[in-house]
């Protein structure tokens, strides 16, 4: 499903394209007055030490909602979902092996597994344009930086971030408006130089693509969902699961402002 005449029009119509198989692309620039967000599958055995992972790295893993064991729906501010059927593609994992990117979990999903929803810089990006922001409908590049999470669990391993450029007069006010928007990953963890997030060369983004920087412009990095499917292939799982990235859970809940 492409072209505006054909865009869902409330996160529910989408979702339900989604699980008919209809929409199989990015969420990227979609009912972006929405939360969007990341998904991470694991075994019950590993789920609380994942929610510890996340309360020790709030910014990285904005944690929404999770699920009960075995069972596929989650809630987040009264929507429910089925994590299965309603993100347009997912990533699974086998003993850290990526063994498959599939359009549905139905035929996987495991018996024991927690699902776990977390906040999306894709939720940014309305706000960031009704404030006169603007940022590209297309999803950002994404860098794995120097920095590491935080806590001492099994999850562990490098930040990643997705960059925006902004306008230098404008940078202040980006930074202002996305720290109210927790959800979205809050402030950006760096403004300006890639080389202090040790990144080589914002050119050659791990994720997406490189978008340019006009004169007058400013790379911007927020936090990013891919840092938990980083740590996820380093956590000694039987199993796992994630979106794909740009590939987002919508949620019906309107993100102000």
């Amino acid at each position: 499903m492409t072209g505006a005449a054909l865009l869902p029009g409330t996160p529910r119509a989408l979702r339900a394209v989604i699980a008919d198989g209809t929409w199989t692309g990015p969420t990227a620039g979609i009912l972006d007055g929405h939360q969007q967000a990341n998904l991470v599958v694991v075994p019950a055995t590993a789920a609380a030490e994942f929610a510890e992972y996340c309360a020790a790295n709030p910014s990285v893993c904005p944690l929404l909602a999770r699920s009960e064991p075995g069972d596929p729906h989650l809630t987040y501010r009264g929507c429910t979902v089925d994590v299965r059927t309603e993100l347009p593609r997912y990533r699974i994992w086998r003993d850290a092996e990526l063994i498959g990117e599939p359009l549905d979990l139905t035929a996987w999903w495991p018996g024991d597994a927690v699902a776990f929803a977390l906040g999306c810089s894709h939720t940014l990006d309305g706000p960031l344009r009704r404030a006169g922001i603007p940022v590209a409908a297309t999803a950002p590049p994404v860098y794995v930086t120097a920095l590491e999470t935080a806590g001492a669990t099994r999850f562990t391993g490098p930040v990643a971030v997705s960059m925006r450029p902004v306008d230098a007069a404008l940078v202040d006010a980006a930074v202002r408006l996305t720290a109210a928007l927790p959800t979205g990953h809050g402030a950006p963890v760096h403004v300006g130089d890639p080389g202090a997030l040790g990144i080589a060369d914002l050119a050659r983004p791990e994720y997406g693509v490189f978008p340019g920087i006009r004169d007058g412009q400013v790379p911007v990095y927020w936090n990013c969902g891919v840092t938990p499917q980083l740590a996820l292939a380093k956590a000694g799982l039987p199993y796992a699961a994630t979106h794909y990235p740009g590939h987002m859970l919508v949620f019906d809940a309107e993100v102000a402002p």
